[in-house]
């Protein structure tokens, strides 16, 4: 399952969520998706975010197999906890955990301005993955923080401007950038939920380093497919968050949808400390 986390970080997220010190208004999203390989379903995804005034906390769990395994086998959770500063969403602590295959993986790693200040991660990285060095744990954030985007000061409406992006990520073992583009606008209707515009973004996995160049599935997201994700407003905030993220192949198309994508506003209790379960 570790192989698949370029992918399905991609929309995993966005659970359990409350901050500060005292009890407070919250914006609360929450969503399922479910992963499908031509057109058969192969895994899900239940999601959900809440962002408090000063602090945010996001959390996400996902499954895949069947027909996929040669590509995605397993399942996996994972937790991400920050703050809210100038608009932008500055991660301080993530953690993850995956089973594949009887194999547990486990990541749990502190950050303060974009640098890993804390990592441990198990099991530790084999021979053939490109070694990471301290510069590649500089200048990133982890992958479930990095899919939020906020449109203040974009415009009223979903712009263009939402693709303009790269993301620089790191999950405690893979360092990758994500490079965004815009492709067009289009309409979207979850089962549940949202129904409006999205902003449709061409999406190019770049791996840097913790990667092993023979896997099945860098190879299969690296070799030039034709990859996008759409992005969709959450109600009541200037944020967006991914609706759709399909790739593309001359035999069949992978594709990660919400079926389920409700915002609304609550008040919840403080935070407490993240842990990947």
């Amino acid at each position: 399952m570790r192989t698949v986390i370029p992918v399905t970080y991609l929309v995993l997220g966005f659970a359990i969520a409350a901050g500060g010190d005292q009890a407070q208004a919250e914006n609360n999203l929450d969503a399922s998706y479910t992963i499908s390989f031509a057109r058969v379903r192969v895994g899900d995804i239940t999601a959900s975010l809440v962002l408090g005034n000063t602090e945010y906390k996001i959390s996400a769990r996902g499954r895949a197999g069947g027909i996929m395994k040669v590509l995605l086998d397993g399942e996996g959770s994972f937790i991400t906890q920050g703050t809210i500063a100038d608009g932008l969403l500055v991660p301080g602590s993530f953690a993850s955990k995956i089973v594949s295959i009887g194999k547990a993986s486990e990541v749990t790693m502190a950050l303060d301005g974009g640098i890993v200040k804390e990592l441990a991660a198990t099991p530790l990285p084999g021979s053939d993955r490109v070694p990471v060095t301290e510069t590649n744990r500089q200048g990133v954030v982890d992958p479930l923080t990095a899919l939020l985007f906020n449109a203040s000061g974009v415009s009223e409406e979903l712009s263009k401007e939402a693709c303009r992006h790269t993301l620089p990520i790191f999950d405690g073992q893979q360092r990758y950038d994500l490079k965004l583009a815009f492709k067009r606008m289009e309409k979207a209707t979850a089962e549940k939920g949202y129904a409006g515009p999205v902003v449709v973004c061409s999406l190019r996995y770049e791996p840097i380093a913790g990667h092993s160049a023979s896997n099945t599935l860098v190879k299969y997201v690296s070799e030039g497919r034709e990859m996008e994700i759409a992005l969709a407003p959450i109600a009541g905030t200037r944020w967006l968050a991914p609706f759709r993220l399909s790739i593309g192949s001359t035999l069949a198309n992978l594709v990660i949808e919400a079926n389920r994508f409700e915002a609304n506003a609550r008040t919840e209790a403080p935070f407490t400390n993240p842990k990947a379960q």
